[in-house]
């Protein structure tokens, strides 16, 4: 059996529980969990797995050193007992990213980042047989936890943080991450077997997050990760995760998802999106000159059968755009509307924002049945919709401290 080592999937807080479902669905063992991160055990293999695999999660990191330490002494001793010389290959060098302090002696973030990256610098130096570590150029990025005095030290193998998936170039204004509708998605309970409706697209994120998950398209698939330039790269382990991934793209089923947008010109980059994502999972490179709504495609009739349906137009006009399908069992059709309203604090006008808010109840007689999961800024959105959710959480995009709600 291949040795396991522990690792961390950092991911929006609020999104512990999704991440975690989806590390135990790719066969990795789950250790603990708590603010936006989920340890687990894995071999190489489930390395690979779970950067490639992972939906909500925004990177992985190998944990190198776990330890107690209550004052500088200990960290340093900690950090430099760590076989860094087996990670880092000789002519990279080491950074220290990030420091997160709770609930701890150590307080202090720079002192804890300048004493962590001498221990490390020091045994690489000594094992090496070099003055300093290689400066300029390529290097390891480490980030250091520490809770209740428990110090973590992380190995990021993910480079490029998960949610940049490669098929947006363009995001529109005030885009969604990737993870975070992965996450909505998940939470919300959607399944391919439903309608899907988002009725603020905009550049297509959660309409092509649920693509994804229907055409079972590991979200990594067509990425670069970290973990190559390291020592514990394994090529061959790489590329048999990535056929067995390929070997499950299933682009002929059925999936019955739609969207739409006032703005044309984000209707037109959703689509281009759309295709892109489809030419990363089959492992070429987007095309280009791909006809929109904008250069004459028609808004409405355009799509081809499988791909998400999307059309230029209001929130009040939106209705479903799927009868349904053969062999439905009763109650089957309910559908699910899963959208990312205009946000108050990130456009700059939180007025509009509840004015939009107040006229999403709209949604309740269009969409009859369907159950409804919203993001937002606002804490006060279910006084301007006209209705307590059912359940609400914290959930964060980015930076920005958001709440979820879901309207059975």
């Amino acid at each position: 059996m291949e040795n396991t080592e522990t690792a961390a999937a950092l991911c929006a807080v609020g999104a512990e529980k999704v991440v975690s479902n989806e590390l135990r669905k790719l066969g990795l063992s789950v250790t603990d969990s708590g603010f936006g991160r989920v340890r687990f055990r894995a071999g190489r293999d489930g390395l690979y797995r779970s950067l490639m695999g992972l939906r909500a999660a925004d990177r992985v990191l190998l944990e190198t050193g776990f330890f107690r330490a209550e004052g500088f002494d200990a960290l340093f001793e900690g950090a430099r007992a760590v076989n860094w010389e087996s990670l880092v290959p000789a002519k990279m060098g080491l950074k220290i990213v990030k420091v997160r302090a709770r609930r701890s002696q150590l307080q202090a973030e720079t002192s804890i980042q300048a004493v962590v990256h001498k221990a490390a610098a020091e045994r690489l130096c000594k094992a090496r047989r070099l003055e300093r570590l290689p400066e300029g150029g390529a290097a390891a990025e480490v980030r250091v936890y520490i809770e209740k005095d428990m110090v973590s030290l992380l190995l990021d193998l993910s480079g490029e943080p998960l949610f940049k998936r490669g098929y947006r170039t363009e995001g529109g204004i005030a885009p969604l991450r990737e993870t975070t509708a992965a996450a909505m998605l998940l939470l919300a309970g959607w399944k391919r077997k439903f309608p899907l409706y988002d009725p603020f697209c905009g550049s297509g994120t959660i309409l092509i997050e649920a693509a994804l998950y229907a055409w079972d398209i590991a979200p990594g698939l067509g990425r670069r990760f970290a973990l190559e330039e390291l020592s514990i790269a394994n090529r061959e382990i790489e590329e048999a995760v990535r056929e067995e991934f390929r070997s499950k793209l299933n682009f002929e089923r059925t999936i019955r998802i739609a969207g739409s947008d006032a703005d044309g010109r984000a209707v037109s980059i959703a689509r281009s999106n759309i295709e892109r994502a489809r030419d990363i999972a089959r492992g070429r490179a987007p095309q280009k000159g791909i006809r929109t709504a904008a250069d004459g495609r028609g808004a409405d009739s355009g799509e081809r059968p499988g791909i998400p349906q999307l059309k230029i137009g209001a929130m009040k006009d939106a209705r479903p755009a799927f009868t349904a399908g053969p062999g439905a069992a009763e109650g089957e059709e309910t559908g699910f509307i899963v959208t990312n309203p205009p946000f108050g604090k990130r456009l700059g006008d939180p007025a509009e924002a509840e004015r939009i808010y107040g006229e999403m109840k709209v949604l309740r007689k269009n969409f009859p049945g369907w159950k409804l999961a919203v993001i937002t800024d606002h804490p006060g959105f279910e006084s301007f919709f006209g209705g307590k959710a059912d359940s609400c959480r914290q959930i964060s995009n980015g930076a920005i401290p958001s709440y979820f709600f879901q309207y059975e």
